[in-house]
């Protein structure tokens, strides 16, 4: 049986929550979550990767059990996060990693690569865009229209993603049987969601996304000239990022691997083995098991 240790380390007087398992000299797996969860939603896998890995999951700032301040103590971009990030992986001594990223965990990732791209040996992008064709209009239009207009109008356009039915249809879209989705994932990320001043913090987020944008000809490059192993599996039937982002990935990485599966946003609630299986897989094959 595997033990999953639950630490917290204090990143300038912030505290970061993790999940970690596995031999301490493995090759190791950062796993950067998305919206509205937190290391929670890999709870499942880090178990079933941690026999011949050393898997760190990591709560970001104001999301899971790290902290969460309010909006005025601390700048809620995804830049911060990823410079709480980089600081964390620096205090607990991880220098070279693989990168699982899903959703927020995207962008997050992507700058810690640009800021050091030789220390991230692979990318596993579980429904983790890098690419315009990955955003369904649909979903995405009210946040650009917030981003480029800046009203309060734009911004309270966007409270209902924050109530039970947006968070609960996240898990549910796109999933053949919804009855296989845990009803605890979603019922977790609404009683941290219903914390004061949580959506403040969730509506800065929404409205700094679209400087994620701008980075990925950068992050395109950083994959085209590094040659860098990418998974891209994906659930098919997300309505947040479209398949075709998965797809996009063989522009830069030619040799990518992709995996496309019936399924909606939160693979891992749906599809857990066979994601687990397929991960386990490209690892070996990309040789990133030493």
């Amino acid at each position: 049986m595997v033990t999953v240790h639950h630490r917290t380390v204090s990143i300038g007087g912030l505290d970061v929550f993790w999940r970690e398992a596995g031999p301490v000299d493995a090759p190791v797996l950062v796993l950067l979550h998305g919206y509205p969860t937190s290391s929670h939603m890999f709870r499942h896998l880090i178990p079933l990767l941690a026999e011949r890995y050393r898997v760190i999951a990591p709560d970001h700032i104001g999301f899971g059990r790290s902290s969460a301040p309010s909006v005025d103590e601390f700048d809620y971009t995804f830049a911060a996060l990823t410079e709480v990030t980089a600081r964390f992986l620096s205090t607990i001594g991880v220098a070279h990693y693989t990168i699982y990223v899903q959703d927020y965990g995207a962008p997050i990732g992507w700058r810690l690569a640009l800021a050091d791209p030789g220390a991230v040996d692979g990318v596993i992008t579980q429904n983790g865009n890098a690419y315009e064709e990955g955003f369904v209009a649909e979903f995405w239009n009210p946040i650009w229209a917030d981003a480029a207009e800046r009203t309060d109008e734009t911004r309270d356009a966007l409270r209902p993603a924050l109530g039970r039915a947006a968070v609960e249809w996240q898990y549910t879209h796109g999933v053949p049987d919804p009855s296989t989705v845990d009803p605890d994932a979603w019922e977790h990320d609404i009683a941290l969601l219903a914390r004061p001043g949580q959506d403040d913090v969730q509506l800065a987020l929404f409205r700094d996304y679209a400087s994620n944008r701008e980075l990925y000809p950068a992050v395109h490059e950083w994959i085209r000239t590094s040659q860098v192993p990418v998974l891209a599996i994906w659930g098919r039937n997300d309505e947040i990022f479209d398949a075709a982002g998965a797809r996009a990935f063989l522009r830069d990485a030619p040799d990518a691997r992709i995996e496309l599966i019936d399924g909606g946003h939160f693979l891992l609630e749906s599809d857990l083995d066979l994601v687990a299986a397929t991960i386990m897989n490209w690892l070996a094959a990309a040789r990133l098991s030493h």
